[in-house]
């Protein structure tokens, strides 16, 4: 049976099932092939525990976990509404092709409506046909402001390491 639970930060239970969701997704191809470093081990949870804007859900199957949604609220400007940034979105390969990442989804979903929130934005790696064929399902595309500028693109500059 597959459920979808909003994570409590301060459950130790949620925190070592989130951690190991986010492990397995370091460690394969799309998460960089690195399990996380022992710092972030020790300090995630307490960390995300601390940002109220920090979120997460939970999939579990049969009490097992099988994947996990990290999102953070945002705050549209041109909207004047908040938004949702899903910011990792793992599936277990055990749970993989199973409903599982739809399901995180429409949860997702469903807690953005539920916050009055504009929109969900997400990043998404060129190569991850997978999960780009999953956000098409479900209605998430590119996305221009007018055809003459061009669509959005997402950079970074790293700060530390």
């Amino acid at each position: 049976m597959l459920e979808i639970i909003d994570v409590d930060f301060n459950n130790p239970e949620h925190g070592r099932q989130v951690l190991a969701m986010l492990d397995e997704y370091a460690s394969g191809p799309m998460g960089g092939n690195t399990p996380l470093p022992a710092h972030v081990h020790r300090d995630l949870i307490p960390e995300l525990a601390r940002r109220p804007t920090a979120r997460a859900l939970l999939a579990r199957v049969d009490g097992q976990p099988a994947g996990v949604a990290i999102y953070l609220e945002g705050f549209s400007t041109f909207a004047c509404r908040p938004l949702l940034n899903l910011h990792d979105l793992g599936v277990s390969p055990r749970f993989q092709g199973q409903g599982v990442g739809k399901a995180l989804l429409t949860a997702l979903e469903q807690r953005g409506r539920a916050l009055g929130c504009c929109k969900i934005t997400l990043e998404v790696l060129e190569g991850n046909a997978v999960a780009q064929g999953l956000y098409r399902r479900q209605g998430y595309e590119g996305y221009a402001l007018d055809e003459h500028t061009g669509r959005a693109m997402f950079w970074q500059k790293k700060l530390a390491a």
